[in-house]
């Protein structure tokens, strides 16, 4: 590793951190909303496992 890696940064001000802060809670967001989906697709296939079974 290279020590400018590990060198600590300068804080941001308050309008870059307000920047980021939305930025992460959009990465976030996205996540959630991708993680639905994929639980939603779970379940509907098990129930339609449940009606070909039967």
């Amino acid at each position: 590793m290279r020590f400018d890696e590990i060198a600590p940064q300068k804080p941001l001000s308050p309008e870059q951190a307000r920047l980021k802060s939305m930025k992460d809670r959009v990465k976030r967001d996205q996540e959630a909303v991708k993680a639905e989906r994929a639980r939603q697709k779970i379940k509907a296939g098990q129930q339609e496992l449940g009606k070909v079974e039967l």
